[in-house]
């Protein structure tokens, strides 16, 4: 087959933006509950809304009408907006964040909560039903009318059959996990309180009759995702090693379980996330990352461990029932999907796909494999990164020339990056493109000690590397400096504006709801991140001083790069007049810039014509910059 030359990024590709949505439905919740599987899909086809999908005899089918939206606004970013238990399915409606339960024998939905006065100002999440009295513990949050993120209260309260309201947790600033003992007599819960943020600093709180007990946390302790064993001991996560690991309480005494120098817990930005649990026999089925990709083990009695082969490399929520270890997950060559093994003794069966697999018509030979490397980043220090390079079966770029780099930031800041097969990540790298998927200081995967390093240092030591990897890729001779544009979204936007005010390494990049002024952000952001910035900035009011030199709509006389600005109308995380701020300011400047706001969106955008008409015109935007005509249908 003769490999056609033609410049980066002209490339014709079948992986267009209509392929990247179709049937993309992001899987973002799971539960077992007895012989059957349940998650949610979030449907951009479908208007982004969420659904929720049962896996039973009769095959996979949708529990909820086509126009029912299953999400919480909890956080603002929501998780654990439903639940199974004895043949019932509870769940949140986004519109009006009502709680609800349908039986699923006869379809009756119920509301189990009235309304307030001012809608939606009541939200709920987290839920967990008492093993013998149906009881429901659940995560209550309310927000006051005309208050602000202050006035807001988290609360975890029981809900009775007969309508009635018990407050059994009130006044930390956060709650999560409420999460009943076996025998129904004890009640987890975790805790915290601002500036920390739940990474940063909680504590695991148990009620036994009338007697609340401290279990584990504090400064300076993140725990994690409590879990009752069968035999009554409570488990949990914990980063008192500098990683987050495997603790066991007896009821009297911790004691460590699982200790590596790898990440079994993952950042709770949202609710409803689960790294471990345990088999009918009671032994230990968890998943751990390290060097870059996730690895499922089973811990056996005798206490020695060996992997399990899920068919996923990077596990996003770990679920066990019986014999059965079910994980929403994917690797470099497919993308996430409900996956399941049965461990049976020393048997294993292989590994079987349990949710539907959109056939795409494309061969891997279409798909960039990306590799983890580290490389001097940030004060001298180690940081890492994942590089994916151009992949394209029938072309290659001009003879000599080396291809242009996409550096992608991925958001939070505190998370990290995810290898997993992604269209919306092919789409650039089938086009001519390289990626570089930047797990800057203060990512999550490599320790507490790696994720502090941005204490302080927000928009320093994230840009830093960003910049680093670029000059790293370029001295290895994998990219052309020169054709280095940078992309992010949320806090990932903050830092290609921030690259982007405060180097020239950068052709152009690209805004997706990012940050442009630190400090209207510390005044108007929801409360879940309303202090997140005392640690990563400083204190506020008391360290403005630092906010203003940090905000690239103060160094907007520096910026230069043409840049793409993308924005959701309804975003209550980051609002509408940040990106409108640097837009404006970037026009008066007369430096190039493209804005979309999309009407109806929130924080991240889900409606299918929205995230393509993003994806083709960020395109489109770099053709013009980069000097190269672009390959789009049409």
């Amino acid at each position: 087959m003769t490999i056609e030359r033609s410049p980066f990024g002209s490339w014709p590709t079948p992986i267009t933006s209509e392929v990247v949505v179709r049937g993309a439905a992001v899987i973002d919740g799971l539960v077992l509950d007895g012989d059957d599987v349940y998650w949610s899909e979030r449907r951009p086809e479908n208007g982004g809304r969420s659904q929720v999908v049962r896996l039973g005899d009769g095959g996979a089918a949708d529990l909820l009408p086509s126009d029912a939206d299953v999400r919480t606004a909890v956080h603002e970013y929501g998780g654990g907006g439903w639940w199974v238990d004895g043949g019932a399915l509870w769940w949140v409606e986004w519109a009006d964040q009502l709680l609800r339960r349908t039986d699923l024998s006869t379809g009756e939905t119920v509301v189990v909560v009235e309304g307030p006065a001012v809608p939606r100002a009541v939200r709920w999440a987290d839920g967990e039903v008492h093993p013998s009295d149906g009881r429901l513990a659940v995560v209550r949050e309310t927000h006051p009318d005309g208050g602000g993120p202050a006035d807001v209260i988290n609360e975890v309260v029981l809900l009775s059959a007969d309508g009635s309201v018990e407050v059994v947790v009130s006044g930390p600033d956060f709650v999560s996990n409420p999460r009943w003992s076996p025998d129904g007599d004890s009640l987890a819960w975790v805790e915290w309180d601002h500036p920390d943020m739940p990474w940063d600093a909680t504590r695991l709180k148990v009620l036994r009759g009338d007697d609340i007990v401290t279990v584990a946390g504090g400064p300076d302790e993140s725990v994690l995702q409590p879990e009752w064993h069968a035999d009554g001991s409570l488990w949990f996560l914990s980063d008192r090693s500098g990683w987050w690991n495997l603790y066991r309480w007896d009821g009297a005494v911790v004691t460590s379980q699982v200790e590596v120098e790898c990440e079994i817990g993952v950042p709770p930005w949202v609710f409803g996330l689960s790294r471990y649990g345990f088999l009918s026999d009671g032994r230990l089925v968890y998943a751990v990352f390290c060097d870059g990709a996730d690895t499922v083990v089973v811990r056996d009695r005798d206490g020695s461990s060996r992997a399990l082969d899920v068919g996923a490399r990077m596990i996003q929520t770990l679920r066990v029932s019986g014999d059965r270890v079910v994980v929403v997950g994917g690797t470099p060559r497919s993308g996430p999907a409900v996956r399941e093994v049965r461990v049976d003794g020393d048997s294993v069966t292989p590994p079987t796909i349990l949710s539907p697999v959109v056939d795409r018509g494309i061969g891997l030979e279409w798909f960039s494999v990306p590799e983890h490397f580290s490389f001097p980043g940030h004060g001298g220090g180690t940081s890492h990164a994942y590089f994916s390079p151009p992949t394209n079966p029938d072309h290659a770029g001009p003879e000599g020339e080396r291809p242009p780099v996409l550096v992608r930031i991925h958001g939070g800041p505190t998370a990290q990056a995810t290898p997993v097969l992604a269209m919306g990540e092919q789409y650039w790298t089938s086009r001519g493109f390289a990626i570089v998927d930047v797990d800057y200081a203060g990512s999550t995967g490599y320790g507490r000690a790696y994720r502090n390093r941005l204490r302080g240092t927000w928009g320093v030591a994230d840009v830093e590397d960003c910049i680093a990897v670029v000059k790293h890729l370029a001295a290895e001779g994998r990219i052309d400096p020169a054709k280095a544009v940078i992309r992010g979204g949320s806090a990932g936007g903050f830092t290609t504006l921030a690259a982007l005010a405060r180097s020239d390494v950068f052709a152009a990049g690209a805004s997706h709801y990012g940050i442009a002024d630190l400090e209207a952000l510390a005044a108007e952001t929801h409360k879940f991140e309303s202090r997140y910035l005392d640690r990563l900035i400083a204190p506020y009011p008391s360290g403005r001083d630092v906010y203003v030199e940090r905000s690239p709509l103060t160094h907007v006389d520096d910026l230069t790069s043409p840049l793409a600005v993308f924005q959701g109308s309804e975003d209550a995380v980051v609002p509408p007049n940040q990106a409108e701020m640097i837009v404006e300011a970037l026009r008066t400047k007369g430096i190039r810039v493209l804005y979309r706001l999309y009407e109806g969106e929130q924080h991240g955008f889900r409606d299918a014509t929205n995230i393509r008409d993003a994806l083709d015109s960020e395109l489109t935007f770099y053709g013009e910059v980069l000097g190269f005509s672009p390959c789009l249908p049409g």
